[in-house]
């Protein structure tokens, strides 16, 4: 009996043990997978909940047509509508000198006078010679019709006085040597020659320069050849005069392209208000050519990546990275010429922490640019 109770005890308490174990087991395993589905639940809430937090604000801008000027700009130099050296033709004294450093001469005027004591005798000497001949050729036609003097006798006086008429025009010619005049109106440089110094030919008396207007001369690349043409309008800047310009027209296209350089050398005529403009000066050239439309955007809209040029165009408030090519710049525009549309958006503030994909919300837009007037 006693054995009874004591088997019947040992399995209760075996049955005891055995629910409380199987509890515990169910009770560690159903937590984790309760607990990660709650986890998961609070996750894609708080995901959904994040992502207005996570957009980036920009602002953006159209890409749109505009009119832009298309000019090839080049470095040329100015140079004198016209210059000269001033210099002798003879060897001789200064006797004379009628001009001032920087002085303005009109042409024909006479700037320095030379010795001509000489000449003068012998324009005299030829004179009186050719007034001998002539007296005598006057006589001999009288002869010749009275048969007293013979034809060839005649044609010898006669060969006589023009010899000596050419003698009195090369005498002439050399008292004109001894006025140096200005071949053309023009402002002369500095004086070389002081009074009474001996001169030769190649000896540089002054220089005389027309600076009416400049003629200014540049090379342009042999792709733009196709589209220049004479009358073109050229504007010319320089560092002397800051934000001043200077315009003109090309005169001349040289009719060869330099094979070394593959450019062509154009000379353009620009007015000199003022006589501003020096020969010799460095100057900045702009060819203009034509107007074109093209599709523009502002300048900072462009991200440079190595050689490569991209754009953030933003479609459903995603902003796509896009690579462009680039065209002609102007102040604060930039032309696209492939990989961009009219009328798409494209970010020109917040680039910095933009990605490929990344969403975004404009938190402004700049007004659509109207064409530029031609």
């Amino acid at each position: 009996m006693a054995d009874a109770r004591t088997i019947v005890t040992g399995i209760s308490i075996a049955l005891a043990l055995g629910c409380a174990g199987w509890a515990t087991y169910a009770v560690k395993h159903a937590a984790p997978a309760s607990g990660a589905s709650a986890q998961n639940q609070g996750g894609a809430s708080g995901a959904r909940g994040g992502s207005g937090a996570n957009t980036i604000p920009v602002i953006t801008a159209v890409a749109t047509p505009r009119n832009i000027n298309v000019a090839v700009e080049a470095i040329g130099t100015a140079n004198s509508n016209e210059a000269v050296t001033i210099t002798s033709r003879t060897t001789n004294i200064v006797t004379a000198i009628h001009f001032s450093d920087g002085e303005f001469v009109k042409a024909g005027q006479v700037l320095v006078e030379l010795d001509r004591e000489q000449v003068n005798a012998d324009l005299a000497a030829a004179t009186a010679a050719f007034e001998e001949s002539r007296s005598q050729f006057n006589r001999s036609r009288e002869l010749l019709s009275t048969q007293v003097l013979s034809k060839a006798q005649y044609e010898q006086i006669e060969a006589t006085m023009k010899a000596n008429q050419a003698r009195v025009a090369a005498a002439q010619s050399r008292v004109s040597d001894t006025y140096i005049r200005a071949p053309f109106s023009g402002g002369v440089g500095m004086r070389r020659v002081s009074l009474g110094a001996l001169i030769s030919p190649g000896t540089v008396i002054t220089t005389l320069d027309d600076i009416s207007s400049i003629k200014v001369d540049f090379s342009v690349p042999e792709a733009h050849v196709g589209r220049l043409r004479t009358g073109q309008t050229v504007l010319a800047r320089t560092n002397a005069y800051p934000g001043r310009k200077f315009t003109g027209r090309v005169a001349s296209i040289d009719s060869r392209v330099d094979p070394a350089t593959r450019a062509v050398t154009v000379r353009a005529v620009v007015a000199n208000s003022g006589a501003a403009l020096k020969p010799g000066m460095f100057l900045t050239v702009e060819l203009s050519q034509d107007n074109r439309p093209a599709l523009s955007i502002p300048e900072e809209a462009v991200v440079t990546e190595q050689a490569r040029q991209f754009v953030y165009v933003v479609d459903a408030g995603i902003a796509h990275k896009r690579e462009v090519m680039l065209g002609r710049r102007e102040p604060g525009f930039v032309e696209v010429t492939s990989g961009l549309a009219a009328g798409e958006r494209v970010v020109i503030e917040g680039t910095i922490k933009l990605r490929d994909g990344a969403p975004v919300r404009e938190a402004g837009a700049v007004p659509a640019v109207a064409p530029s007037a031609s």
